[in-house]
């Protein structure tokens, strides 16, 4: 095993730092901190105690980690960056307790980008450069601005989605996600578009909900089902759909009633982009109910690979 490189003109009290682990010049690094392998820690960074580093993690100069921050492997943090871990920081008033910030697996932060406490960052989703992050980010997610909102999808297969008949076959997917035409009749008056239940769609409907008025800038689902299957209908406007079964992960959008989006179990669905005037209708197999809800994306990932029967 192949010892840190720690420059003489660091500060390093840390015992937990792996091997081949770089620390350049002025850094301070706190005794409790702990430091993964293949580590590369540029100047004027400052980590404190309760701080967490996975293995091969890059740390660009004049950043601060502050306890409760925890980056896992593969991630970059880009100049300047900042961290914080106090909701409602006062002079005089040390906090009871610090809010946990994650960074994922994957993850990258772009320089000056500011993360507010108790956040966490979805596995290989990116916060652009000066980014002021709000909220959780999803997994694979592009977000930018002040405050942060999303602007795109990392490594995704997207897939154009045209006006469709009822006779043309159905673009193409991902393993768990299928489309279903409806037949329309079209003439001088307008569309009309038919869904009979019984014939066109692949499940009993349950339930039924709609979802409308989305500000463009919010987004909705972030969740899987663990029994649930959902048919996606933008009857109105249009909105984008994201899923990730685990593996692949493909992205939609959807413009058209006469077509539907089937979401089968174990499949994390994203909606966003919605335009003013987006109407959503879900249809679902399965009355409401919270326990079939999965909404931590690492949770997910878990139970998509026992259901594979990939070993942890």
């Amino acid at each position: 095993m192949q010892n840190p490189l720690i420059s003489p003109l660091a500060e390093v009290q840390s015992l937990t730092i792996g091997s081949r682990t770089r620390i350049w010049q002025f850094c301070v690094v706190l005794p409790n901190a702990q430091i993964g392998a293949d580590v590369n820690i540029c100047a004027n960074v400052f980590i404190e105690n309760d701080v967490t580093v996975g293995n091969r993690v890059t740390i660009k100069c004049g950043v601060q980690l502050w306890d409760g921050t925890t980056l896992e492997d593969d991630v970059f943090i880009g100049p300047n960056v900042t961290f914080t871990n106090d909701k409602f920081p006062q002079s005089m008033r040390p906090p009871t307790e610090f809010a946990r910030t994650i960074v994922r697996r994957g993850a990258s932060i772009g320089a000056n980008a500011t993360i507010l406490p108790g956040i966490t960052i979805g596995r290989y989703a990116m916060v652009a450069a000066g980014a002021v992050v709000t909220r959780d980010v999803p997994p694979h997610t592009i977000v930018r601005g002040n405050p942060a909102r999303i602007s795109g999808q990392m490594n995704l297969r997207k897939f154009d989605v045209n006006s469709l008949n009822y006779d043309i076959p159905a673009p193409p997917t991902i393993r768990g996600v299928s489309f279903v035409n409806f037949a329309t009749a079209t003439d001088l008056r307008g569309n009309l578009t038919a869904i009979e239940f019984s014939k066109h769609l692949p499940f009993r409907v349950e339930r039924t909900f709609f979802v409308a008025n989305v500000p463009p800038h919010q987004v909705r689902g972030e969740h899987a089902h663990k029994e649930c299957h959902q048919l996606l209908v933008c009857v109105s406007g249009s909105i984008t759909v994201s899923a990730d079964n685990g593996t692949e992960r493909g992205q939609w959008i959807l413009d058209d009633p006469s077509l539907g989006l089937h979401v089968h179990p174990l499949v994390w669905a994203t909606q966003f982009h919605a335009s003013a005037n987006a109407v959503l209708a879900v249809f679902a197999s399965h009355t409401y109910d919270t326990e079939d809800y999965v909404k931590n994306y690492e949770t997910f990932l878990t139970m998509v690979k026992r259901k594979d029967g990939v070993n942890e």
